[in-house]
């Protein structure tokens, strides 16, 4: 009989104790798919848990439980970046192999975690870490080995979806559907990570390593949240025919026209980029509403497939955690050619070799190319729409459509312009221009435009 793999939970929050009843709920068929028993030796816990079976060891020195002698694999769920940290490369340098839901430590310290497991012949696995229980990791790294992926777009945050979700089907103000969030349990006291975008940057980090092949760079991603969405552009939004979603991007630009805004288009790299977005009203990450997330994944020869289920929550988390447990099961029971035990593993932490990293550069905001909805306010006066327009067309910015509405109380025009793809640096300039018009009563609400295609 194969002896058994004994796991350590570290942390016994929502996700640790789903982990707990996951493998309670389902250890016969755990042991049959991996022909291993699988137990719980170890949890690394604060304070003492009643409902813990007796015979699992409850330590709160977390170091001690990562290194142990009666531990094969270690899970960590405590969160945060320092703690975790400690502990995850107190667990490798121990010969242990590592299941994480922590994207954001992965996002700023995977590149040095990775490489310290890499000396270690251990493997870390993180399907969690992104998008809850869409498998969207092993998508990537297995499923998708022999395509070339041109762009991925991402609703990874299913806070600020829910949010967007609910603004624009009930009409209600963002401040108001945040309370509600928090009071769900959806968003934390301080929502500052979900509504800013920082955790979806976290994941997009990740998303876009295995991608393209390139180190992780969160510092590098583009960040803009939702704070400042109001319902009046989720309602014109509507009218135009699009949908707002808080989405992240990561786009492989072979030439993306920000050379000198002459023609010169010369260069080239990765978008990395979370921001509100308009999409059409009929595209698929438009229907994913609440808070599901879903990732779109653009590549050759395959094309587009969509990944979408909860994002969040200890069931679905427990089961990406223990989606890696098995496959850790499988290395841990691997023989090599003398019929021993090795500690290999079939794919590397972002699914390319590590000496075949790409420096591919990631290309700086104003070199970013989106279509845009503009919203203007200006004075109700003959000429106002076409100073505007010529202003665009210097600027090389091509309009799609122009919805003007009528004029309010206090005789202001809002007139919406939605544009083609432009480069960032050249919107910026026209944007400056129209502020500066007399007219213009207001600073120009910008929102980034894409069609998905």
């Amino acid at each position: 009989m194969s002896k058994s793999i004994k796991l350590a939970i570290l942390g016994l929050g929502t996700v640790g104790t789903g982990v707990i009843n996951l493998i309670n709920d389902n250890l016969d068929e755990l042991k049959r798919r991996s022909g291993r028993d699988i137990v719980i030796t170890e949890v690394g816990t604060r304070r003492q848990r009643d409902d813990i079976d007796a015979t699992i060891v409850q330590n709160s020195d977390l170091m001690a439980t990562a290194a142990s002698d009666n531990v094969d694999i270690v899970i960590e769920v405590i969160g945060g970046t320092t703690l975790a940290k400690d502990v995850i490369m107190h667990a490798i340098k121990h010969g242990k192999h590592v299941v994480t839901a922590n994207k954001a430590l992965l996002a700023e310290h995977g590149n040095e975690i990775f490489a310290f497991a890499e000396a270690h012949n251990v493997h870390v696995a993180y399907e969690a870490a992104v998008a809850g229980g869409i498998p969207i990791i092993k998508v990537m790294r297995e499923g998708l080995a022999a395509n070339k992926i041109e762009w991925l777009a991402g609703i990874i945050n299913g806070t600020g979806n829910f949010i967007m979700t609910e603004m624009r089907d009930k009409g209600r103000p963002f401040a108001d559907v945040l309370s509600e969030a928090q009071a769900l349990g959806y968003a934390e006291a301080d929502p500052t990570f979900d509504v800013e975008g920082i955790d979806a940057a976290h994941k997009l980090a990740l998303l876009a390593s295995i991608a393209f092949g390139i180190p992780l760079q969160f510092d590098k991603v583009y960040c803009e949240g939702i704070t400042g969405i109001t319902l009046q552009d989720v309602n014109y939004a509507e009218e135009l025919g699009y949908r707002i979603k808080h989405l992240g991007f990561a786009v492989r630009r072979k030439d993306n026209g920000s050379g000198d805004g002459q023609g010169n288009n010369d260069a080239a790299g990765i978008e990395l980029r979370v921001h509100p977005t308009l999409i059409p009203q009929n595209a698929l990450l438009a229907n994913v509403n609440g808070v599901k997330n879903a990732v779109l994944v653009n590549s050759h020869p395959l094309g587009q497939t969509l990944y979408c289920g909860d994002g969040a929550g200890a069931g679905a988390t427990a089961s990406a955690v223990m989606a890696d447990v098995m496959d850790l099961v499988r290395v841990l029971g691997s023989k090599d050619s003398n019929n021993e035990s090795t500690n290999g593993h079939h794919v590397p932490h972002l699914a390319f070799i590590p000496e075949q990293l790409s420096d591919t550069p990631i290309l700086r905001a104003e070199q970013m190319i989106t279509g845009y909805y503009l919203r203007v306010h200006a004075h109700d006066n003959p000429g106002v729409l076409a100073d505007i327009t010529r202003i665009l067309s210097e600027a090389g910015i091509n309009i799609d459509a122009i919805l003007q509405k009528p004029a309010h109380k206090l005789g202001q025009v809002p007139v919406i312009i939605l544009t083609l793809p432009v480069v960032e640096s050249q919107m910026n300039l026209a944007i400056e221009k129209i502020e500066k018009l007399d007219t213009i009563t207001d600073k120009v609400v910008r929102i980034r435009l894409d069609e998905l295609a």
